[in-house]
């Protein structure tokens, strides 16, 4: 691809170039920025088969990053990130039968599969500022995990300031842990009265006021930053081939993806498109049902948030939903913008047909609890709470002779009540790294859900 090859999902940005892309986060427009064009891979599988994974994520991402970085330190800048992962595959496969696999997604820093793509990301954001000059202040939305993995990649990296909202008293104590309690003087958490979908709002409102954006130069690391969905469409390509490997196996197969916010699974979506060995994607959501339900039913509607032992699922705007909208309607930009106006008035909107790229369904709290203890007493395998979730729906979707494989997107220990609901006891599931957080002091700040509000706050951190 050459460099400048990213359009928005609303048509309404010229073509921006790779790097400028990563700095825009979201589109000047409202929309959010994609490739203009996929590769198809499909007669490069062979040779990507035999590759470690630094090795398949350089091949994957230059197609993307074209010639904004040169390929070797395109290649440093890889490696970088993979060194602080505790396993040396990076993404190990676990099987749990014949036909069912785990990927473990959660051997980075932070126990979540956020990690592989925000460890890039920091990295990435450190070799722009040091090529071009400036500073970086970048404001993100989390439900859990995508603050601390967010953090974690870019603690006290010089030039880059981080703010992340997340709904207070809606995430587990250790992710809260695992935010606030990092001492560095460019971290800053602020805990929001209300819930994801309200940080989530105030953040696109806050990136929306293209002044403010300017001013104090704006980065965002949520998933509508497609550096987050590059990272991740790796592990589509490289779990697939590690089944293969295993089982023998020569075709396509399942992926599941437990998902609330629909950024993963639009990963695995884009490397479907570009050739990947999957059949199809299974959607997986707890009670928070509007994903599974739209591809139920054609409906994408908005509900309440109701907490669940998965609060990293516990959302009803899915942010990434409209980069699907985009491929779903033919790659149609008004008729995107049309759609995402008209959810905003009605909160409603529906699509004809299906996609038989999709399976999806529920798994709630029921279903979780007795996944969780379903393989702990099978495997003396230990599922947090999310994946359970994951592992719950495709368990309804397995089809003879195909292998499903269920994405692990975070360790067991990050969600001691839910492990003690399922298994009588939370230290079955205890981290080192997790212990470690243990009477740590709290750095954080409560604030009210609104764009004038963090915007003041913002302002008011920078200018001291």
């Amino acid at each position: 691809m050459n460099s400048a090859q990213y359009i928005s999902t609303r048509g309404g940005i010229q073509p921006v170039d790779f790097i400028d892309a990563v700095m825009m986060g979201l589109a000047e427009d409202g929309g959010l920025l994609l490739p203009a064009k996929l590769p198809d891979c499909r007669s490069q599988l062979d040779g990507w088969r035999k590759l470690s994974y630094t090795g398949l994520a350089f091949e994957v991402m230059r197609l993307f990053v074209g010639e904004a970085i040169p390929q070797e330190e395109l290649k440093e800048l890889i490696r970088q990130s993979y060194s602080t992962f505790r396993h040396p595959d990076i993404v190990p496969l676990v099987p749990l039968s014949e036909q069912l696999f785990l990927a473990e997604l959660f051997h980075g820093p932070t126990l979540a599969f956020k990690d592989i793509a925000l460890q890039f990301l920091g990295n990435l954001f450190g070799y722009v500022l040091k090529k071009r000059g400036g500073e970086l202040n970048i404001i993100g939305a989390t439900s859990g995990d995508t603050g601390s993995a967010a953090i974690h990649g870019v603690r006290g990296k010089s030039g880059i300031h981080i703010f992340i909202l997340y709904p207070n008293g809606r995430v587990s104590p250790i992710q809260e842990q695992q935010m606030a309690s990092v001492p560095d003087a460019n971290v800053h958490c602020l805990a929001i009265n209300g819930t994801f979908d309200d940080g989530q709002r105030v953040l696109k409102e806050v990136f929306n006021d293209l002044h403010f954006k300017r001013e104090f130069s704006l980065g965002a690391v949520n998933s509508v930053n497609w550096v987050r969905i590059l990272a991740q469409i790796v592990y589509y390509f490289w779990a697939s081939f590690r089944v293969q490997e295993k089982t023998g196996y020569p075709g396509t197969m399942q992926i599941a993806v437990p998902t609330g916010n629909f950024g993963d699974i639009f990963a695995g979506y884009i490397a479907l498109r570009m050739g990947a060995p999957i059949h199809r994607l299974i959607l997986a959501s707890n009670e928070n049902d509007i994903l599974s339900r739209f591809f139920n039913t054609g409906e994408y509607s908005l509900g309440s948030v109701r907490p669940t032992l998965s609060p990293s699922m516990d959302i009803q705007v899915a942010s990434n939903f409209e980069r699907y909208l985009y491929y779903r309607t033919g790659q149609d930009s008004e008729k995107v913008v049309e759609l995402m106006q008209h959810f905003a008035a009605e909160q409603h909107i529906t699509l004809p047909g299906n996609d038989p790229k999709f399976a999806a369904g529920k798994g709630d709290t029921e279903k979780t609890l007795a996944t969780i203890r379903k393989y702990y007493d099978l495997k003396k395998y230990i599922l947090d709470p999310h994946s359970a979730v994951g592992v719950s729906v495709a368990e309804k979707f397995q089809l003879d002779g195909i292998p499903t494989i269920c994405l692990a997107t975070a360790h067991p220990g990050k969600f001691p009540e839910a492990i003690q609901k399922a298994l009588g006891n939370p230290r079955l599931a205890n981290h080192p790294e997790l212990s470690k957080l243990a009477g740590l002091p709290l750095r954080k700040t409560v604030l009210d859900a609104s764009r004038e509000t963090i915007e003041n706050f913002v302002r008011t951190t920078l200018n001291k």
